[in-house]
Formats: structure tokens, sequence, C-alpha cells
């Protein structure tokens, strides 16, 4: 039983990268079957040739570009008895101003064949006039070989004769180690929603446009690009002219993935960790593969409370050590990503609380905290003033105003020994200043009766 693969083309934004060599694209369109079940409110054929349409109108225009078109399964209808495995052809050669022509056949398409992948890739590699240019493959199909041939073989016989083609396979909703199967023939990409696929496809085109690729290393101290999910910022090298936006992704290879960048520009880049990371002035040269290293070691803080009963609402503040600014604002309870370094952690209990952190390589450096408790104070008359806590050597420091004119109160405190100094609001001299001394334990309640 064929299992099934879709791929679409989507539309693609207009392409503003010149070339420097003839680059040949030949779209080889799956018309077998399968291709007549439905795709949301389409069929996958209709979507393919609808979708295949806006991007042959896309590529108008584009220097130093000529297309092709192979199609198989649409000459022969497959029944129960009998599949026609040598249904492939190439329906329009490349030209120079194909376009139009390209549209047309594709328009006239019905989906009714086999999948001869295997045998369309072999006759493909007859379809481009030389090897001089840059010969590309795009495999529009939703399923896996159907006849008796290897698609892994044909490939690499078309490699031993040193047959220039670059194929690309791009894979929508797959299983990946299903996917893992067009491996052999080239690069694969997979796309779980429509949206991501329009992407994908555009990356596609733009790899078989630009020959450039560019990969960006996030380096651990030991120097591992093992780094990621964080989002980066290309600007236009010396501007604030964002160019491109991307969230750092490990591949399922295990490596950094792989990004097309318009290299007629240098570019500042700007990782956005805690603090950001920045590097200026990348030149991304052409026609290969691009590494840009980055050091962006990380570790963690995570702020807990030791014996709370409850859940707390206590914010932190995060400073670098030569800077006082906050670079982050945590709450007790969680756990925030940090650039090796020093840190200064100001948590906002009251009274408030100073901590020096080191964070180190993919460690977790912890900031206990004991739980807090609650001051509660009524009376009938209103009052003014302040809390005190207790040190060590018995002197003692101010915490908190009351509130202005209140009769009562409640504040949350850190455990240990407090002072309340108060005096009723209407009584006009110092010498009916009172205090009241209370200890305050965790997730308890210290009530007073003024």
């Amino acid at each position: 039983m064929k299992k099934t693969l879709a791929i679409l083309l989507l539309f693609l934004s207009s392409f503003s990268f010149g070339q420097e060599e003839m680059t040949r694209i030949l779209f080889i369109l799956d018309a077998s079957n399968s291709m007549n079940a439905r795709w949301g409110a389409q069929t996958r054929i209709d979507a393919a040739k609808d979708l295949l349409a806006k991007t042959v109108d896309d590529l108008r225009g584009v220097p130093n570009l000529e297309i092709g078109l192979r199609v198989y399964g649409h000459q022969s209808p497959i029944t129960a008895t009998y599949q026609d495995c040598n249904d492939t052809k190439l329906e329009v050669p490349f030209g120079t101003d194909n376009f139009s022509r390209v549209k047309s056949k594709v328009k006239a398409i019905q989906a009714k064949g086999t999948t001869p992948i295997a045998r369309s890739l072999e006759a493909a590699a007859g379809d481009f006039p030389d090897n001089t240019s840059r010969n590309v493959i795009i495999l529009i199909t939703d399923g896996l070989e159907a006849c008796d041939n290897d698609p892994c073989v044909i490939a690499k016989k078309l490699k031993d004769k040193g047959v220039n083609v670059t194929p690309f396979v791009i894979g929508l909703g797959m299983d990946l180690s299903y996917l893992e199967k067009f491996r052999c023939i080239g690069n694969y990409e997979d796309a779980e929603t429509r949206e991501s696929f329009e992407k994908v496809l555009q990356n596609v085109v733009q790899k078989a446009l630009l020959n450039t690729t560019v990969q960006i290393n996030l380096n651990d101290t030991s120097g591992s690009p093992t780094e990621t999910d964080v989002t980066m910022f290309l600007y236009e090298a010396g501007t604030t002219n964002l160019k491109y936006t991307f969230t750092h992704t490990i591949n399922r290879f295990g490596n950094p993935d792989t990004l097309i960048i318009d290299p007629a520009l240098k570019y500042d880049l700007v990782v956005n960790t805690t603090p950001r990371v920045e590097k200026k002035n990348i030149e991304i040269k052409r026609n290969i593969h691009n590494t840009i290293e980055v050091d962006a070691p990380q570790g963690y803080i995570k702020l807990r409370y030791l014996n709370a009963a409850k859940p707390y609402q206590v914010d932190a503040r995060i400073m670098q050590s030569n800077d006082p600014a906050t670079l982050n604002v945590q709450k007790i309870g969680s756990t925030d990503k940090y650039i090796v370094g020093t840190y200064m952690v100001e948590i906002l209990t009251l009274p408030r609380i100073y901590v020096t952190v080191n964070v180190e390589q993919s460690s977790t450096s912890d900031i206990n905290i004991k739980a807090p408790g609650f001051f509660s104070y009524s009376g009938i008359n209103r009052i003014t003033g302040q809390i005190f806590m207790k040190n060590d050597n018995g002197t003692w420091d101010w915490v908190t105003n009351l509130e202005e004119n209140s009769k009562n109160g409640r504040i949350q405190l850190q455990p240990g020994e407090y002072r309340m100094v108060y005096r009723q609001i209407d009584l006009k001299s110092s010498t009916y200043t009172m205090q009241n001394d209370f200890r305050i334990n965790s997730n308890s309640t210290t009530t007073i009766k003024l």
C-alpha cells in the first residue's frame, strides 16, 4: 500500500536576489491518482497546480534563471491490475521565457496514474541542457516510489556519472522517520502546517537561486554550538533596518539550522539572550555555506521558597554585577536563562533581600528564600508609623511605612524580629509615640490590637 507524502508549492515573496551564474530549476509534479485526495477545501492536485502557478509567476524576471516542467502519473490511469511505470514526461523543456507555457501546461494536467519517482529522476538528468549551470530539481509529490525502481540507486548513479543535479523534496505533515527515506535523493524539508510550508518552500527556492547558506553557532564555554531557542535579529550593518528575524533552532541532525540570507549586505547580529549578545559588520560570502560563530554560553537562575505553604507572588530584580540597570524581573518559583557570569539579585520582599549569584554553563544556580508571614494590626484611631527589623547586632533597619491615616492593615514580611513605631495622628506631641515588638514566622499571621 502506498504511503503518502504531501508536498505542495506555496506562494513565494518576490525575489530580489541577483544571480551571477545560470540556474535551471526543474519542477517535477506528481499527478498520480492519490493527488485527487482532499486537502482542506481543495484536492492535493488542485492546490499544487494553483500554488505552482503562483510560484512560476513570482519567478518571472529573476536574472539568469530558466525553468522546466516534468510530470508523472498524468497519462495512464491506474487500475486494480495495472500501473504504467513509464508514465513520466518532460512537458515543458527549459527556455529563456517559458513561464506562460509552464502555467498553461500545469493548468491542463489531470491526476490519474501511478508514482514512478525513480524513473522520473533518471529521465530528469537528461532534461538539463548541460552541466555548466546550477541544475536543481524540486520534487512535488504526495507519495513514495510505487514502481520497482529504487530512487536511492538512481540518485547514486547520477552522482557516479558526474551529473550535476541538486534535488529538493519537501514533506508536509510527515512522520520524520518516513521522510528520512528521501535523504538518499538529496535535500529534504518537512512542514506540518500550510503556513510553515510556505516558508520551507521559500527557503528551498532561495537556496536554488542563491547557492549561499548560513548557520549561526551559539557556542557554549567549550566552543560547541549547543545553545539554541532564542530570537535573533539581523540588521543591515550600521543601521536600524531590521532585515531578518529567526528563532534559533537545532535541526533534527543536532546542528544549527541552515538559513538563507541575502549575501549582498553586511549585517549586525543581535542574539536576544539575557543579556543580549551582539556581533557587528558580518559579511556573507556567496556560493558557500557560511558559519557565524557567537559566544553565548548560558546557565540558569532558579528562585524558590524553601517552605512555602502556598504560592506567594514576589518578584526579583536581576542585574549584571557591573551594571545597576534592571536586566530582568523574575518571579520567585520560576527559572530563567542567563549568559554565564556574575549577577546581583534584589528580591522585592519586605525587607529586601540581596544576593550575588554566579551562573555557570548549563547549570542551575538556586536562590532559596524563606517563606514569608503576615503582620496584621487594627485599632480604633488613625495612626502614622513605620516598621523596623532587628539586625543580629541589635540595631534596627527601616522596612516600610504604615499606610498614612490608617486604622488597620496587613503586610507581608520575611521571618524575623520587628518593631512597630507609631502615634495616633490626632495627638500632636512626640510623647505619645508607641511601639510594639513582634515576631514573624513563615506561613503564619501575627496580629496586634492597638
